[in-house]
Order: C-alpha cells, then sequence, then structure tokens
C-alpha cells in the first residue's frame, strides 16, 4: 500500500483502521498490509460483524444503529468514532509518558499560545508561582516536562534530561528517581 509506504510502516507501528461502515475499501486494504508486515492493527467501525472487525487484533465497535440523514454518517457514527480516538490518544499520551497526573507536559511551546499553556502546566504540576514556571522554562529551552523536573527536584537542566533520558521520558519515575537519591 503506497500511502504506507510513504510513511515507512513497519512491524512496529499500530494501525488504527476507521470504517463507519466497517467494509470500507481502503481501510480494509491498509489492514490487510499491515498484517502481512506483522504489525498490531485496531478496528473501529459501527457496523457489527464486517470485515474491519475480522482483520483486527483489537477490534472496537459502537453500533449506533442508522443515521437520522442517510448515508451521513459524520453524525452519530462519525461522533461515536471521534470519541473512540479520543480515547485511544488519550492512553497513548499516557502511555508513552507524555502526561504527567492529568496534565499534558509534553506541549511543543511553538508559538505564544502554546508557550502561555507550557507556563500554566508547570505552575499546576509544581505549584510554584508564575516567574519561577517561566525561570524553570527557560533553564529548560521551553520544554514543560523537563521545566516541571527542575523545580520538583531542583536539579539542572543537564542532569534533569538525563534522568529524563535514564526513565524513557517518564516523568514520573524522573522524579521518584531523585525522591530516592
Amino acid at each position: 500500500m503506497d500511502d504506507l509506504d510513504k510513511v515507512n510502516f513497519t512491524k512496529n507501528d499500530v494501525l488504527v483502521g476507521i470504517a463507519a461502515s466497517g467494509r470500507t475499501p481502503y481501510v480494509v486494504a491498509a489492514m490487510k498490509y499491515a498484517t502481512a508486515k506483522g504489525a498490531i492493527v485496531v478496528g473501529v467501525s459501527c457496523s457489527p460483524n464486517q470485515i474491519v472487525g475480522s482483520l483486527a487484533d483489537i477490534n472496537i465497535c459502537a453500533p449506533v444503529g442508522a443515521e437520522a440523514l442517510t448515508g451521513s454518517t459524520r453524525m452519530k457514527s462519525g461522533t461515536a468514532q471521534k470519541l473512540i480516538l479520543n480515547m485511544l490518544s488519550t492512553a497513548s499520551m499516557i502511555r508513552s509518558g507524555k502526561s504527567y497526573r492529568n496534565l499534558m507536559v509534553d506541549v511543543n511551546a511553538s508559538n505564544e499560545k502554546l508557550y502561555a499553556r507550557a507556563v500554566r502546566i508547570v505552575m499546576q504540576a509544581t505549584s510554584c508561582e508564575y516567574q519561577i514556571a517561566k525561570t524553570a522554562l527557560v533553564d529548560a529551552d521551553d520544554n514543560a516536562k523537563l521545566a516541571i523536573l527542575l523545580v520538583l527536584t531542583g536539579v539542572d537542566a543537564d542532569q534533569g534530561k538525563a534522568m529524563l533520558i535514564k526513565n524513557n521520558g517518564f516523568l514520573r519515575q524522573a522524579v521518584d528517581q531523585a525522591d530516592s537519591e
């Protein structure tokens, strides 16, 4: 499948096939391709007993029933699938260490709005004052996760980076490491 080849899809990736009908040809082809590569395949549909479910290692089916406007899968089906994708992406962020408590700490402070969000996240995670959060973000090159570690543990940026690397990017584990030393 050309589209998956273009992104260098491998067996180490996870493919989530999304088809309201459970049988969209493009999605089915992508799922078959991913299976042949040995990747984990998740199926998300709104129609039980369809091919998407049978091709999936993990099948998530939200049978919402007929749409109010036949053929308009953006309504009930689209809404249900968006909720499922929100859950999957949130769980993925948690499992990959991009969150701390209930905060998304891997924010990329690439503009004014996101920088302000990063400051608020550092303040929330550490209960520190605004100026301390800003200083920590400067010391951490605008990396909110690292700034939180600096405030909570008192380590410098180089030590904090090493701790995050040692703990595979998991802030909670890095904080626990600092507490145990």
